[in-house]
């Protein structure tokens, strides 16, 4: 019989995680399943369980939380020789992964997603010696936003972000940056850099149209020094999908990204706070395999 962990951050989702426990075994029951309930009580016990999985050989490892959660139980099966399919059912407030694999946000309908047979291969991001799913970003807006609260997240959605990162538009510094990359090298003064793996970032999916998830490049927004006018036409550019085609941002891919600076500057990396600069991040094309609807 096949092997499933069912990976749950009981906490999530209004604290209703746990309700929809039963209808994922049944599921997973009809298709042959046997399955293991691992519940999340402290940050990295989904990487722990998730390793462990990997080490016994699972078939399946199910992620039932928000981008969190998912993002420790990716981090918990890349470096692994056997790598189980994955299965999402979000239940966080961005859910940006999920959003660009098209699954859908309600939990019950992600639920009926199990009774898939679909397998995408999926990209993953090494960035230094920690891996993610969706975007990393250095400069003013990238560090305010890892400083959103779980209440602001609740109350105003993806809206926190924005929140957030608008309030370091009145003092719009920009910052000395070197960016390597496959085709050169960009040095100048920046506002924000971005290097996205998907589509969506902070629940806004146009960001990056162009990403797919299995495209093997990082997509690069270097969003130069700009006054607030142009900041403004800028973020409406993001709003409608457009922002590689603004005159003040430089657009690129790459398979690999190095990013130096003379100033000590803080990265975020899938909405969390990263490392210092300098970094490296790089592509690990079609590394995991997720089910989809």
């Amino acid at each position: 019989m096949k092997r499933a962990m069912l990976i749950v951050n009981p906490s999530s989702g209004k604290e209703e995680a746990l309700d929809y426990v039963e209808k994922i075994e049944k599921i997973l029951a009809e298709k042959s399943y046997q399955v293991k309930v691992a519940q999340t009580e402290k940050e990295l016990d989904a990487t722990k369980y998730c390793q462990s999985a990997c080490k016994d050989e699972f078939d399946l490892v199910v992620s039932m939380g928000g981008d969190g959660t998912l993002n420790e139980t990716i981090n918990g099966m890349v470096d692994q020789e056997h790598r189980p399919l994955l299965a999402i059912i979000p239940l966080g407030t961005v859910n940006d992964f999920a959003r660009a694999l098209n699954i859908p946000l309600e939990p019950e309908e992600a639920v009926e997603t199990l009774y898939s047979d679909q397998i995408k291969d999926v990209d993953i991001g090494r960035f230094n010696d920690r891996y993610f799913v969706n975007i990393f970003a250095v400069g003013a807006v990238a560090e305010a936003t890892y400083e959103v609260t779980p209440d602001q997240k609740t109350k105003f959605g993806s809206f926190a972000y924005v929140m957030e990162g608008f309030k370091t538009l009145t003092a719009h510094r920009s910052y000395p940056l070197r960016i390597e990359h496959d085709n050169g090298v960009w040095e100048g003064d920046s506002f924000l850099f971005l290097a996205a793996l998907t589509n969506s970032t902070a629940g806004f999916e146009k960001l990056s149209p162009e990403a797919e998830v299995n495209d093997g490049v990082l997509h690069g927004y270097i969003i130069k020094q700009v006054n607030l006018v142009r900041m403004a036409t800028i973020i409406t550019s993001i709003l409608r999908g457009n922002l590689r085609d603004e005159a003040d941002v430089e657009y690129f891919t790459s398979s690999k990204i190095k990013v130096t600076s003379k100033e000590e500057l803080m990265t975020n990396v899938d909405g969390e706070e990263g490392d210092s600069l300098p970094v490296t991040a790089e592509v690990l094309p079609s590394h995991i395999q997720v089910l989809v609807p």
